[in-house]
Parts: C-alpha cells; sequence; structure tokens
C-alpha cells in the first residue's frame, strides 16, 4: 500500500514531459559468512530527457527491513539507573542510507521530502506504544543507528560521469540485518519528483551461519538445548586438559 501510493503522488507531480530515468546496482544479492566485515555496492544510473541540468538533483536511499524497536529512558532513582519509561515503534529501518547530489535542504522542501519519506527527520514509525511524548526516543534511535553506521545521510556524494550518468557508492556494514533492501532512486527537479526508481537488494546469509541462522529461527529450543550441550561439553574438556595435578 505505501509503495502504491507513493507511485501516485509520483504520478500526480511528474510533468507531462517528465525526463526518464534508469538506475541499478552493481550487485541484487550479498553474502554474510563468518568472515564479512562490510562491502560497498555501486548504484548507478541515467537520466533520458531535453532538459538542462540545471535545476536537477539526484537522491539515492537504501532502506533496510523494518523491524520493531524499543527504547528506554534511564533515569537515577537514590543512586541507581533504573528503566523509568520505554517506547515501542513499528517500521522503521534497520538500515537507511541517503546520498544526494546537494543537502536536502537545497534539494526540496522539507513539505516535499516528508511527503516521500525522504531523509532522517522523515522516518516515523507506523505503530506507536508509548504513554508519553515518543518524539524524545525516536530521536534516541536516530542517534545510536547513527552512531553505529546504520543511518547515514551523505549528501553531495553522488558523481555525474557526465550530464546524464551518475553513481555512489552505498557502505554495507557488517551488523546490517539480513532481508530485502529497497534501492530507491529519484529525480528531482526545481524540488519536486519527476521520475524515480526502485531496485531490490538482498543481504542473506550462506554457509554455516545459513544453516545455524534457520536452525536458531526454526527451531530455537532445539538450537538453545544444543548451545547448553555444547557449553557444558566445551566446559569439561577445559577442565581435564587443564587440570592441575594432585
Amino acid at each position: 500500500m505505501k509503495r502504491l501510493c507513493l507511485a501516485l503522488l509520483i504520478l500526480l507531480a511528474a510533468p507531462a514531459r517528465a525526463e526518464d530515468l534508469v538506475s541499478g546496482v552493481s550487485q541484487d544479492i550479498i553474502q554474510i559468512t563468518s568472515n564479512y566485515t562490510g562491502t560497498n555496492i555501486v548504484v548507478f544510473g541515467a537520466i533520458e530527457g531535453p532538459q538542462a541540468a540545471q535545476g536537477r538533483d539526484i537522491v539515492v536511499v537504501v532502506r533496510g527491513p523494518d523491524e520493531p524497536m524499543t527504547v528506554r529512558r534511564r533515569d537515577r532513582v537514590a543512586g541507581v539507573w533504573v528503566n523509568r519509561d520505554a517506547a515501542r515503534f513499528e517500521g522503521l529501518p534497520a538500515y537507511y542510507y541517503l546520498a544526494s547530489t546537494a543537502p536536502l535542504s537545497r534539494v526540496a522542501s522539507r513539505e516535499a521530502l516528508e511527503r516521500y519519506g525522504i531523509g532522517l527527520e522523515a522516518l516515523h514509525p507506523s505503530v506507536i506504544g508509548s504513554h508519553h511524548d515518543p518524539e524524545p526516543f525516536r530521536q534516541a534511535v536516530i542517534r545510536y543507528h547513527k552512531r553505529v553506521g546504520l543511518y547515514t545521510e551523505s549528501p553531495g556524494s553522488i558523481d555525474f560521469l557526465s550530464e546524464t550518468l551518475f553513481r555512489t557508492r552505498v557502505p554495507v556494514p557488517a551488523g546490517v540485518t539480513r532481508g530485502q533492501y529497497n534501492v530507491e532512486v529519484y529525480l528531482f527537479r526545481d524540488g519536486q519528483v519527476v521520475s524515480v526508481q526502485s531496485t531490490p537488494l538482498f543481504v542473506d546469509a550462506s554457509g554455516l551461519e545459513r544453516r545455524l541462522f534457520n536452525l536458531a529461527h526454526d527451531a530455537p529450543l532445539s538450537y538453545g538445548v544444543a548451545c547448553v550441550l555444547m557449553a557444558m561439553l566445551l566446559g569439561w574438556i577445559s577442565s581435564v586438559l587443564f587440570r592441575r595435578p594432585a
């Protein structure tokens, strides 16, 4: 439904002779292994149309799968730090990267960015569970994800190879969530969206990591029992190997 509404907004906003936008990614599947430390993908594209380059901007958004998040606020009571309040959000992405040809304030108005959900300030949960004002908790989520490198805005990081060809590099850090990502490329002219392209990107585990991931999610009880038994076995082996002589 959200994608359908976005498409309708773009159709309403685009002029009759809108420029055509074509984009793609260097790879559409990223395999996570035990030695994965992060990688980069290249988002590239071309603009087809007779209009001049002035007043034209490109925004690339890579958004990870949505996941529930719980944010807790800690206060000091009688010298002890305790959790005093919490907010639960659903609909926020686990990963968000934005690249643009210019700062967002110069690309479009805040209302236009909010309309298309572009930028960290436009990230709003679909479901909120809180007894108080949830805005400080939402800001805390954004600050945390920015600190660990999962939320990033990078203005000026899109390179034009010619008047029509462009590219940008998107980092995919080691801590990303597995699942389907969406690579969205927006073409703005004079502050209005005139074209958009969306490409899926899949992040998945492979090898032993994949089998352990499936076991932990498909049979959590068996996975937990196996981990406990393995820990007990390793502990017994260590006690035997490093036992001091009497």
